[in-house]
C-alpha cells in the first residue's frame, strides 16, 4: 500500500505581514528622532549579514537611500561571520543571492574576510573586527532579531550577535564562539558585543521581525543604549509566535532542502529537536526517529552545515557538498557534529526507505511521515494521512487538497510541490 500525503496548514496565530517594508524602515527611522543628523559628510558602514529575511533589498535599500539623503556616503559591509567560505569572494556571492548588489540597492558593496584584533574584553575574550569597518566613520547595524538555533538565552540572534560575530569574520567567529563554551552563548555575545558599542561608531540599529510565516512584521530603530532590552522585548514576541512542527513525537520527517539562507544551521534545531553542540541540552521535542535531507539550496554554495543533524541524505545532495565551506562553518562554530555527513542513499526514493527499515519497518506506509519545504516554511506540511486525520481532530491542522500518493520520478526524485 503506498503512502498518501495530505497538504495541510498550520493552525497558528502570526502577526500580519508588513508589505512594503522600506515604507516601515523610513518611518522607523524618522521616528528615532536625530538618528541621521550624525551621517551628513561620513562614510557610513551598512552592515548586512547572510540571513534570507523577508524583503531584505528593500530594507537595504531605503536604508541607504535615508543615509544618501541625510549627506552620507552608504557602503555595504558584510557581517557573516564564517559564512561564504571564510572569503571575500563568497561574501559577496551570498550578498548577491540576497538580492544586495550595488545596482540592488544602490550603494557599493565592499567585502574582505580578514580580522584584525580590536582587544580583549575583561572577561578575558579576544575581540576581532572586519578591518573595513575601522574605515567607516559611522556604522548602522540592520540584523532580524529570532530565536537562535544553537542555544536558548535572554537574546539569541539580532543586532547583538550581528556585531560580536559577524563583523569579526572567521577569526572573530571562532573566539566568540570557543568563549561561549566556558561562558554561554548569550553571556560571551552580551559581553564582545558590549565591548564593541563602547569602541566602535555605532550610530543606530535597525531590528526586524518576522511571524511565523517568514514575512516581515516589525521594523525598529533603537540607539545602541537600547539594543539589549529592545532585543530582550522582540525574542520574547518572536518565541510566542513561532511556529514549528504540529507534533511532539515524529517517525520520519522529510525536508526538501536545507540551506545558509534558511537557518544558520541549514535546518533550525529547534523545528527538528536537534542540536548537536557541545554544551546544550538537546530539546525535549520533538522527538523524531529519522531525519532525511533531500536538498541543499543554491544559495548555500555548497555550505551544508546541518546536514549532520540528518540521518539520511542522498547521492544528489553528496554532490553539492563544499566540504572545506562546511568543515570552516561547522568547526568555528564549534558544532563539527552538524557538519558530518549521514547515510547516503542513491535518491530519495531510497532514503525515503532507509528511514522505514532502518526503524524496523518494511515500507514507509506503516510510518508516521510528514515532509516540509524546508525548516522557514511551515506554514504548509504534507502529512501522512492517518497522521494528518488524528491532527486535524486536535485542531494543529487543517486540509488543502485531496491526499495524494507519494511519487517519484524515473531517477527517484520525490515529486511534490507546496
Amino acid at each position: 500500500m503506498a503512502v498518501k500525503l495530505v497538504l495541510a496548514e498550520r493552525i497558528a496565530p502570526f502577526s500580519p505581514c508588513l508589505p512594503e517594508g522600506g515604507k516601515a524602515l523610513e518611518q522607523a527611522v524618522i521616528n528615532l528622532s536625530g538618528s541621521l543628523t550624525k551621517l551628513k559628510g561620513q562614510r557610513v558602514a551598512l552592515a548586512v549579514g547572510s540571513r534570507g529575511i523577508h524583503q531584505l533589498p528593500g530594507l537595504v535599500k531605503q536604508a541607504a537611500a535615508m543615509i544618501r539623503e541625510a549627506g552620507g556616503q552608504p557602503v555595504i559591509f558584510p557581517a557573516m561571520g564564517s559564512h561564504g567560505g571564510g572569503r571575500a569572494s563568497g561574501q559577496q556571492a551570498i550578498l548577491a543571492d540576497l538580492g544586495i548588489t550595488e545596482e540592488g540597492v544602490g550603494a557599493p558593496v565592499v567585502c574582505s574576510a580578514e580580522s584584525t584584533l580590536l582587544g580583549i574584553t575583561g572577561d578575558g575574550c579576544p575581540v576581532y573586527i572586519n578591518p573595513l569597518y575601522e574605515t567607516a566613520d559611522q556604522i548602522v547595524l540592520l540584523n532580524r532579531i529570532k530565536y537562535h538555533t544553537d542555544f536558548s538565552g535572554e537574546t539569541e540572534s539580532g543586532l547583538l550577535k550581528m556585531l560580536a560575530i559577524g563583523l569579526g569574520n572567521p577569526r572573530g567567529c571562532r573566539a566568540v564562539h570557543g568563549f561561549a563554551l566556558k561562558k554561554g552563548y548569550a553571556e560571551a555575545i552580551q559581553s564582545v558585543a558590549g565591548y564593541m558599542l563602547e569602541r566602535l561608531p555605532v550610530a543606530f540599529g535597525i531590528a526586524v521581525t518576522e511571524n511565523s510565516q517568514g514575512e516581515l512584521a516589525g521594523v525598529e530603530a533603537l540607539w545602541p543604549k537600547d539594543f539589549l532590552a529592545a532585543e530582550k522585548r522582540l525574542l520574547q514576541k518572536v518565541k510566542a509566535e513561532s511556529c514549528g512542527l504540529p507534533v511532539e513525537e515524529l517517525d520520519v520527517l522529510l525536508v526538501q532542502e536545507i540551506g545558509k539562507n534558511i537557518s544558520g544551521t541549514g535546518m533550525d534545531t529547534k523545528v527538528v529537536g536537534r542540536i548537536m553542540v557541545k554544551g546544550q541540552k538537546e530539546p525535549d521535542k520533538p522527538r523524531i526517529g529519522r531525519i532525511a535531507v533531500l536538498g541543499l539550496t543554491e544559495e548555500s554554495h555548497g555550505n551544508a552545515i546541518g546536514i549532520g543533524l540528518a540521518d539520511i541524505t542522498t547521492r544528489q545532495v553528496l554532490a553539492k557538498i563544499d566540504l572545506a565551506a562546511t568543515a570552516l562553518n561547522s568547526i568555528s562554530s564549534m558544532a563539527p557534529e552538524q557538519g558530518r555527513i549521514p547515510c547516503v542513499a542513491e535518491h530519495d526514493k531510497a532514503a525515503v526507505e532507509g528511514a522505514a527499515l532502518s526503524l524496523g519497518c518494511e515500507g514507509p506506509e506503516e510510518l508516521d511521515i510528514i515532509l516540509i519545504k524546508n525548516t522557514l516554511c511551515l506554514e504548509r506540511l504534507a502529512i501522512s494521512q492517518p497522521l494528518f486525520e488524528r491532527l486535524r481532530d486536535r485542531g494543529r491542522v487543517r486540509g488543502i487538497k485531496e491526499p495524494e500518493e507519494m511519487r517519484y520520478d524515473a531517477a527517484g526524485r520525490l515529486l511534490f510541490t507546496f
